[in-house]
């Protein structure tokens, strides 16, 4: 029979779930929702049930970590497990105030810690892996899109056409078998294009379940109030919840707001994210998705800045001109060799240190009052 409290503990996971399934699908599917590539009610479905692949897989391991690595499975009472899942509650809502993508995966961490200290029962050598990866994690994103920025993308910009041309992507041809066949004004170029920004969201979608299911659930499944299977069931279904919901107004967002992020950039950036949170989920390590999308962005910006220097002016200290255009710049015939400058690569700031700072800032803050204040309260009050 259920009690209250699991009751309670049900519906807080509920919420947490909820509100991840209506900020990671703007996320995954907003360059396709943007682009005309899916509905988005589309975008919904695939979301509900991506997120649930990648949980019901990879998620696992992390579900593991966060429910039973860093502190003891006993150390999680039900009590104990609604108050963890309180605090990531708490930090959805501080990020929706101030604007801020706060990391769930992080906050749940540092309130799993603080119970941990609290009852002295923290695993410190699985705290410190985990650490450790959330510093170098993004670190390897910039970089690695720094090098795409500067020695690829420029050249996958002059060659690749992402637009979608008016109509149906097919039609059904009634003129013998039925068959399908390309739409009027539709090419294969154009048919493999909606193939692979539709297929990238979905690989979004699935490293998003697969780093985010545990965040909802693991302070139950660690306790012992959930199976690992319902668990997951439960965090996906929520998650579905969202994405059919509340998720529509951040699809709108993305969409409008990826303007000045050109659909390329876009997929590079989810690409390589994705591919990080993924490799963290399946080793066990809980991540921010957020933090390497933007850490993606920054150093695919940057590395296609740097193009206007050479790499020995680099190293001696000299800047390129950041700008939205580094990304946005039109397809050429020809790309201008580095070390030449570009006329696209001056216009407005890629990123404002100011608000790059905020943002970075709140990622520390999140996590750290967490874990302050699930310390006082498990210190302070038996749970």
């Amino acid at each position: 029979m259920f009690s209250l409290l699991l009751i309670v503990g049900v519906g807080v996971a509920v919420f947490v779930g909820f509100n991840i399934g209506g900020s990671s699908t703007g996320v995954a599917f907003g360059p396709a929702v943007g682009s005309d590539v899916v509905s988005k009610l589309a975008a919904a479905g695939l979301m509900t049930a991506f997120a649930l692949l990648g949980g019901w897989t990879v998620g696992r391991e992390v579900v593991e970590t966060m429910g039973g690595q860093i502190v003891p499975p006993d150390a999680f009472t039900l009590a104990a497990s609604v108050g963890v899942l309180f605090f990531v509650g708490v930090a959805l809502l501080i990020s929706n105030v101030f604007g801020v993508p706060a990391s769930t995966s992080m906050t749940a961490v540092g309130a799993i810690a603080g119970l941990g200290v609290a009852t002295g029962t923290l695993d410190e050598g699985v705290m410190l892996e985990i650490v450790s990866w959330w510093i170098v994690a993004p670190v390897l994103a910039f970089w690695l899109c720094a090098v795409i920025g500067r020695y690829v993308y420029p050249y996958l910009d002059a060659r690749v056409s992402l637009d979608r041309s008016d109509g149906p992507l097919l039609e059904l041809d009634r003129s013998g078998i039925p068959r399908l066949r390309l739409g009027p004004g539709t090419t294969p170029r154009e048919l493999g294009t909606v193939v692979l920004v539709a297929g990238i969201a979905c690989y979004m979608a699935f490293s998003a379940g697969a780093s985010n299911v545990a965040n909802a659930v693991a302070p139950l499944v660690g306790s012992g109030a959930l199976s690992m299977n319902t668990g997951i069931l439960l965090a996906g279904g929520a998650i579905g919840l969202g994405a059919f919901t509340i998720a529509r107004r951040t699809l709108d967002t993305v969409g409008n707001d990826l303007t000045e992020l050109p659909l390329l950039a876009a997929l590079v950036v989810e690409t390589v994210s994705a591919t990080f949170i993924s490799v963290l989920s399946a080793i066990g390590i809980p991540a921010s998705l957020a933090v390497s999308a933007t850490m993606c962005i920054v150093g695919l910006g940057w590395g296609r800045a740097t193009r206007t220097v050479t790499l020995g002016e680099a190293v001696r200290g000299e800047s390129p001109q950041l700008s939205v255009n580094a990304l946005a710049a039109e397809p050429a015939d020809e790309v201008t060799p580095i070390g030449e400058p570009e006329e696209s690569l001056t216009a407005h700031d890629l990123f404002n240190p100011g608000t790059t700072g905020r943002i970075i800032f709140f990622w520390l803050l999140t996590p750290t009052v967490s874990a302050v204040t699930s310390y006082l309260l498990f210190s302070t009050v038996p749970l």
